[in-house]
């Protein structure tokens, strides 16, 4: 094998190394890969120090005529903004087919593009397959559309209304941690999203709804694996009218979704014409009224429970996942978690005022949020005039930022690989830039419910942690970038008893 640099498109986006030698490149990423034996010796390309020096090339990657970036996009998108940045600093222009994109990595660029999305940016298209399955709701919808919506949704999840639901989100965990037995082998994520889908559909729709949990479970994991891959293919590309396989499982999902969510709704409104009282967010929404006296239309009602639903149980579900995986590694981040637990809650459930309480729990969960980002990227296009940094933006340039790659660079968070909750200690020695920490997106389209989420993935946390440690081994599970990070596939762990033994376990 002769020593030739990496072509622009290959190794340093990830065509070449294999995925293991991929993780030891970004681990290292601001030392250059100096030989062969940094790829593992594997990688077919050879690469020299002078070509993966991070930030010094310009001009961004080299684009393959019509899809631009595409291939090393869909190919492993995290690897790839992780590349762009290393390899050409923090503005990197690229193309996704035709569009002209910009990726910016600094914590300020970032800031101030989600700052001003509806000014001077504009929210990005998503696309034919999130408006199959969120419609126009308040993730969609933009301009004075969306400020009706939101001005609508946002109080339905306020922190005074949050806490009226941490009650069902510590009843739903006793319950399922009550069936758990020591030495039992299971599938962490599958146990975490069947927990927040009962606390999803109980919040959102009440707790008579509970058995219309699996069909709505079931269409929305159709429909968001999907969507994921719609959104990583060329199918992205493609005009609505055009049929393929992926679309037509979209389409079957949301019609499943579309029943099950009228025929609530429809319950909802026979309560309510009844006299009755309920407390859940389908009901607040349908009270909710605008300045001029309007409700929400039966279309919007759909809408926003969707876009509720997804926001209470998928972003939590994968943050738990990846908090007990990252916990089963960290034995003294375990027994420091069992202290507080024990300290403050004394054997009892926890209860909302907790949360507060808790800090080292919500420590946890923020540290598993860095790492494993629910929303892994944002984007915004310019509009004429807008400016990011300084800099002019053409108009109808797309301007992205990604908070895996910032989270996970060692500027900001020495040590990113590292599972740390201490470095949200209060007095930690390297303080966190304003803006490098947006799992939730931020700005006026910030995700509304992230309170819900962090609320419910502490309270989740704490009643499952006072009994049992998951012991996933040394077994890693992989990445899947699709609506929000996923596992590749099953997390399996052994319930170990909490406390000095079952902790020391692992």
């Amino acid at each position: 094998m002769t020593r030739a640099r990496c072509a622009p498109d290959a190794c340093p986006l990830g065509a070449g190394c294999p995925p293991d030698a991929r993780l030891a490149r970004r681990t290292r990423r601001r030392e250059p890969v100096r030989s062969l034996a940094a790829c593992g010796g594997r990688c077919h390309h050879a690469c020299v120090t002078a070509t993966l020096t991070p930030g010094t090339r310009s001009g961004g990657p080299r684009r393959w005529p019509l899809l631009g970036n595409l291939p090393a996009f869909a190919r492993d998108p995290l690897a790839f903004f992780e590349s762009l940045r290393d390899d050409y600093g923090d503005w990197v222009p690229w193309a996704l087919g035709p569009q002209r994109n910009i990726l910016v990595s600094r914590p300020e660029h970032a800031g101030e593009l989600l700052g001003a999305v509806e000014s001077s940016f504009r929210p990005t298209e998503l696309g034919w397959a999130f408006r199959q399955l969120l419609g126009n709701g308040v993730v969609v919808a933009t301009g004075e559309d969306w400020r009706r919506k939101r001005a609508l949704v946002q109080p339905a999840v306020r922190p005074r209304q949050v806490r009226s639901y941490a009650a069902t989100m510590v009843e739903c965990a006793d319950a399922l941690v009550s069936g758990w037995r020591a030495g039992q082998r299971v599938d962490v994520h599958r146990e975490m999203a069947g927990l927040t889908q009962r606390i999803a559909v109980r919040t959102l729709f009440g707790s008579d709804a509970a058995g219309r949990e699996a069909p709505i479970s079931a269409a929305m994991a159709t429909a968001q694996r999907e969507l994921g891959a719609e959104f990583r293919g060329l199918t992205l590309f493609l005009p609505p009218w055009v049929r393929t396989p992926g679309r037509r499982r979209m389409r079957e999902a949301v019609a499943v979704l579309d029943r099950e969510i009228e025929h609530v709704i429809r319950e909802h409104e026979a309560a309510s014409a009844a006299g009755a009282e309920r407390d859940d967010l389908l009901s607040r929404l349908l009270a909710a009224r605008d300045e001029t006296g309007g409700p929400l239309s039966r279309k919007e009602l759909r809408d926003e429970s969707i876009t509720l639903y997804i926001g209470g149980h998928e972003t939590t579900s994968t943050t738990l996942t990846w908090a007990w995986q990252l916990l089963s590694g960290a034995p003294a981040a375990r027994a420091r978690l069992t202290e507080e637990l024990e300290g403050v809650l004394g054997g009892r459930l926890p209860a909302y005022d907790d949360y507060a309480r808790l800090p080292w729990t919500r420590q946890v969960v923020k540290e598993a949020l860095r790492i494993y980002p629910p929303i892994w990227l944002i984007s915004a296009v310019a509009t004429e005039g807008a400016t990011l940094g300084g800099r002019a933006v053409p108009a109808g340039t797309s301007v992205w930022t990604s908070p895996w790659s910032v989270h996970r660079d060692p500027r900001w968070f020495p040590e990113p690989e590292a599972f740390r909750p201490e470095r949200w200690d209060a007095d930690a020695p390297h303080p966190v830039p304003e803006h490098a920490w947006f799992p939730f997106g931020g700005g006026p389209r910030a995700c509304l419910g992230a309170r819900f989420a962090l609320v419910e993935a502490a309270l989740v946390l704490a009643v499952l942690a006072q009994r049992f440690h998951l012991d996933s081994g040394s077994d890693r599970a992989g990445v899947f970038p699709g609506l929000t990070l996923q596992p590749t596939g099953p997390v399996m762990a052994t319930l170990r008893p909490a406390g000095p033994q079952g902790g020391n376990a692992c």
